[in-house]
Formats: structure tokens, sequence, C-alpha cells
């Protein structure tokens, strides 16, 4: 049976003003009493009411997190999993609950933002594929506090990873081992896909390397199938690329899997990098060169962790809305736009898609002074 403050109160010969003073550490009352308090609930079992806490603070210390990806690989995903997982164990310590937020509820269908209402989150991290979802755009637009990553919402706080560093590391590092024919196997049309292909164009002018058009070719993340098909069509290319660029660690395997399917050996006979570092595949021979992305909260740079960030991001801004708490602004402004640390992993390069659209679409994917290449035939001078 559940014990009330009011019995606890009894128990402790206490007033419940006090009781809950005690349980809430104030200075007013003694250390003393907080320990008799403290040591009463243990003994009776008592915990504190969330939704008695809820209606008094006006916050339910529970947090929404909208995550969808187009393989629907769920909580198995290579590299948001790990985020996830961390944000979760920075959001427990801090006290908060985690609710994910979905259309289903029962029979029931709502919106995204119908659904954090229901559930009267604090806040909500969206982990998404679909940015441009109307629900998703519907809940942006809300007054609801939330964070994003890995794309830009205009004054909405986003968690970004190093994507053109870490792609102009990787192209730098392939180019410095020799090779002049490097393709790409970039990710599906998004933000994250636009920032990493611009990277690499730019290196690669700057290097004073051509890519041709059928070295650019569009392939999901996460998806070894589409990524085993894009790399045929780049194997059967009249002059074959000696290095090949994969969209992530786990579509590469795809592409291992179609090299080796030609009887060609990797690193020997082509060369192929990843992106992400997902430790699984440093298990693989030969391990994978790739750019690893530190999810794990594992180095000395945790304060600007990606996941690390999301959560102490989205918890400030929470606190921020709820209770007028403001001793975290500058960290929140510091953070809004920090970038995941990111190493180069290089372990197997060995020494030796098209581009589509009109010119507007060439102006927000390429930048000033490097040819886009795409059907026009035009340049983009943006």
């Amino acid at each position: 049976m559940t014990v009330t403050i009011k019995e606890l109160s009894i128990h402790c010969g206490l007033s419940v003003s006090t009781v809950s003073k005690a349980l809430n550490d104030y200075p007013d009352v003694s250390e003393e009493t907080k320990q008799q308090v403290r040591a009463a609930a243990d003994e009776l079992g008592y915990r504190p009411s969330a939704i008695a806490r809820s209606l008094k603070i006006g916050r339910t210390f529970n947090l929404g997190v909208l995550y969808s990806d187009d393989t629907e690989s769920g909580l198995t995903h290579s590299f948001f999993s790990p985020v996830l997982q961390s944000f979760k164990k920075e959001a427990e310590r801090r006290g908060y609950d985690i609710t994910f937020i979905t259309h289903n509820m029962g029979h029931s269908k709502m919106t995204y933002l119908e659904h954090c209402r229901y559930r009267n989150v604090d806040g909500v991290c969206i982990v998404c594929s679909h940015f441009d979802d109307s629900e998703v755009l519907q809940l942006v637009s809300s007054p609801l506090p939330l964070v994003t990553i890995d794309h830009v919402f205009n004054n909405r706080a986003c968690i970004q990873s190093e994507n053109r560093q870490g792609i102009e590391a990787l192209t730098r590092y392939v180019i410095s081992k020799g090779h002049k024919l490097i393709a790409f196997i970039h990710g599906s049309q998004d933000t994250v896909s636009d920032i990493r292909l611009t990277s690499f164009l730019r290196t690669m002018s700057e290097a004073g390397l051509n890519v041709p058009d059928e070295y650019l070719i569009e392939s999901p993340y996460h998806d070894p199938a589409a990524t085993r098909e894009a790399t045929a069509c780049l194997l059967a290319s009249p002059v074959r690329p000696t290095c090949i660029l994969m969209p992530d660690d786990y579509a590469a395997l795809g592409g291992m899997d179609a090299i080796r399917a030609q009887g060609l050996k990797i690193p020997e006979d082509i060369s192929i990098a990843g992106f992400d570092g997902v430790e699984l595949l440093q298990m693989c021979q030969p391990k994978l060169t790739t750019v690893a992305q530190d999810t794990a909260l594992r180095n000395q740079f945790r304060e600007a962790n990606v996941e690390y960030a999301v959560v102490k991001n989205t918890l400030t801004r929470f606190a921020a809305n709820k209770a007028g708490y403001t001793e975290f602004d500058e960290l929140l402004n510091n953070l809004a736009d920090c970038c995941s640390g990111h190493a180069l992993h290089s372990l197997q390069i060995s020494s030796v898609g098209t581009h589509d659209g009109n010119k507007e679409q060439c102006r927000r994917q390429c930048h000033k002074g490097i040819p886009c290449r795409c059907r026009t035939g035009k340049v983009c001078d943006r």
C-alpha cells in the first residue's frame, strides 16, 4: 500500500510542511531532522508522488524523444543507438524519465505534438530522418522546448556532428595515400549529406582533383543492400576508382560484399572508408578506415560530445523555460552549435551517383568556386 506524506509526517511526529522541506533539502531544516525524515521514509517505503510534484512545480521531469529512420532499424541503429543510450543515462542522472513520441496510442492516432501534450513532457529531443514532415514542423513551431540532432531549425537548439571536418580529414588522408580516383557514395539528400558532399567536392577541388559524375552516387544511410548496388555500379565504371568513400560504417558492409563478389581484395585492389567509427566494424579484416564519432562519452572532450551536449542543452532549455533558471544560459549558447569530437581511424587505405538538379539546387549544395557537376553543365557561383 502506498505511504502518503501525511502518514510519514505522523510517523515522524512532524508537520507535513517540515517533512516536505526535509525531503527537498531546504536550508531552514536541521540536518538531524533531515536524517530522521529520510530514515523514516526508507523504513516505510515512502516515495514522493510524481503527479503531486508535477502539479506543485509545473514540471513533469519527463522528456520526449522523437526518433525514426528510413531503415526502421530502431534502437539497433549503429550510430543513433549509442547516442540515445547516452541521452538516457544523462537524463536519468538528472532525475528525468524518457517517453518515446509516436503516432500510436493503442488504437488511437495522434500527431507528435498531441502526444507530447498528452504525456505532458517538459521538452523533446528530435532524432529523425524526416525533418520536413508536416508533423515534425508543427512540433518545431510549438512553444515546447526542443533540441534536434544534425538538422538546424531557426531559433532552435541543434547539436551537429563534425560532418564537414570529418569528410575533409578523411578525403585529405585518402589523397595523402596517393589516391586520385576517389568516388563518394553519399547519403540520401538531407542536411548531413549536403554538408558531407560539399566538403568532399571542395577538398578534391582544392587538391586539383577531378570527380567524374559517375563517381558520385546517392544511397541511403545504414543500408548495406543499397550500398552494395551503388558499389557494383562504381566497379563497372570505364575507369574504376581506386578508393570509395561509403555513406557510413554499417552501409560499408554492402560495399565490401560487392567488391569481394567481383574477386577483388581490400585494400590490395581497391580501398574503401566509412564514417561513424562503429566498434564492431573494427573487428573486420582488414579493419575499416573510418571517421570515429565519440558516441560513448569516453574521451577528454566530453563537454563537446554530441550526446552529452544534447542532453545538457535540452535540460538547460527546459529549466530555463519551466522554472526561469538561467545558470546554464552561457553553456547553452556554447553548446547550441557544438560538434562531436571525431578521430580518423586509418587502417586499411592502401597507397597507390550523379549530382543531378537545376542551378538553384546547386546553389544550396555547393560552396563558392566549386564546380557543381550537375546535368545542367553550369558552375555554381553562389
